[in-house]
């Protein structure tokens, strides 16, 4: 254990590392705790007691941000993490506690989705500034890719962490407590992570370069990338939904986090032990490999009869989570413009968030007609979409190495930037 802890206390020793780093876990709690915390808010039984209208304002909630982030991160990236998000954490945070109020009191279910889009709109994604930060900070391919897989595993805490505190809460007290600490957490600790400018990337201002404007989606890895992770966001939607669903089935509809964390407990060891080792087989092919094999596992899903099995099932095919995010942002960081790389993180971040959306807003109509079985089968349609898309991708990157070898003469064209090759992360 000792040595699989070495890179990460070497990356962590860098000047203002751990500080930030700590504060962003803290920061991004909500992002496990808003979804399912409006979920639990809808779908309870003294309220408005449906899983349907719980996740199309879910939806609504994460389709904004989606919509919202890339832009954010544009802004953040010209004019300074600080500058940008202060105001932007009190609006989403201001604006998310009046959400729990307005559902606390019946409102109108257009209320409730105006006001999820409000918090949508203008919640940022914390994770990528940090990201964005290690970019600064550590001094080597290598130790980037500890760093990329140690934030991973950060996430996944926070995914064992915020269901399970989001459900006790509603569960025990009221539905819109687990909502008041994810505004605790969003304030004390984005606001944290925000004065530390010592790590603050330098803002370009408008000095971009001539090749470094444009869309990052006329990328084609990137739309790769972001296909794939939309359909990876889905899986973790329709699960989300599927999991509370089938909880209640069974009658403890309080274990419904606890079995969700399992999944991310998985994921989160799953990176640990992905970070500690340098790989050299190409980075797209391990992308691919872990998408194939999360879209295998949660085909097991369907077939689970009791908690026990979930909670066990969830917790073997999240071991390929984590690295399988990794991979996917050390992709991004190989192909778009340096000085862009907040935009590009936040981009597939969002991917995330728009599969989440769509996996919660299919699976939850079809678990109010048919049961949380009905939603287990959109996660696994997801993965199959998601494998398919990926074996495409892969089919078409070495019909691109053929062709360029072919015509170079050589044995190989591709330069250390290429992420088809990449054999430091």
């Amino acid at each position: 254990m000792q040595d699989v802890l070495a890179p990460y206390r070497e990356v962590l020793s860098r000047p203002g590392a751990w500080k930030f780093s700590s504060a962003g876990v803290l920061a991004r709690l909500p992002i496990s705790m808003v979804g399912i915390g409006i979920v639990l808010l809808v779908s309870d039984q003294r309220l408005y007691a449906s899983y349907a209208l719980a996740g199309q304002v879910s939806a609504v909630y994460i389709v904004a941000q989606a919509i919202a982030a890339p832009q954010i991160a544009r802004l953040v990236d010209r004019y300074g993490q600080a500058r940008i998000m202060r105001p932007a954490i009190a609006i989403s945070m201001i604006t998310l506690a009046a959400l729990g109020y307005a559902g606390s009191q019946l409102a109108p279910p257009i209320v409730l989705m105006a006001l999820a889009a409000v918090v949508g709109l203008t919640m940022g994604s914390i994770g990528s500034l940090v990201r964005t930060r290690w970019n600064a900070v550590v001094r080597t391919p290598k130790e980037l890719h500890t760093a990329y897989s140690l934030e991973s595993v950060f996430d996944e805490v926070v995914f064992v962490i915020g269901p399970v505190l989001a459900t006790i809460l509603a569960t025990s007290f009221h539905p819109t407590v687990g909502l008041a600490v994810a505004i605790v957490a969003a304030v004390v600790g984005g606001y944290a992570f925000l004065a530390q400018r010592g790590t603050e990337p330098s803002p370009t201002g408008r000095s971009l370069a001539e090749e470094d404007r444009g869309s990052l989606l006329r990328s084609p890895s990137v739309i790769v990338i972001i296909v794939v992770f939309v359909c990876m966001g889905s899986i973790f939607g329709a699960t989300d939904v599927s999991t509370v669903a089938f909880a209640e089935e069974v009658g403890r509809k309080d274990l419904a986090g606890v079995i969700l964390a399992c999944f991310a407990f998985g994921s989160g060891i799953g990176g640990l032990l992905y970070g500690a080792r340098h790989w050299n087989s190409p980075l797209w092919t391990r992308f691919a490999v872990g998408t194939v094999a999360l879209a295998a596992g949660v085909s097991l899903f369907f077939f689970t009869t009791s908690l026990i099995a979930l909670a066990a099932t969830m917790a073997v095919v999240g071991l390929v989570i984590a690295p399988t995010l990794v991979n996917g942002n050390a992709l991004v960081q190989a192909v778009v413009p340096a000085p862009r790389l907040t935009e590009g993180l936040t981009w597939i971040g969002t991917a995330l968030g728009v599969g989440v959306a769509a996996g919660s807003a299919v699976a939850g109509p079809l678990i109010d007609d048919r049961g949380s079985h009905a939603g287990f089968l959109v996660a696994t349609g997801a993965g199959i979409l998601a494998t398919v898309v990926t074996v495409g991708a892969m089919a078409a990157l070495r019909r691109r190495r053929a062709t360029r070898v072919e015509a170079a003469g050589v044995a190989s064209v591709l330069d250390d930037s290429d992420p088809t090759n990449d054999a430091e992360s």
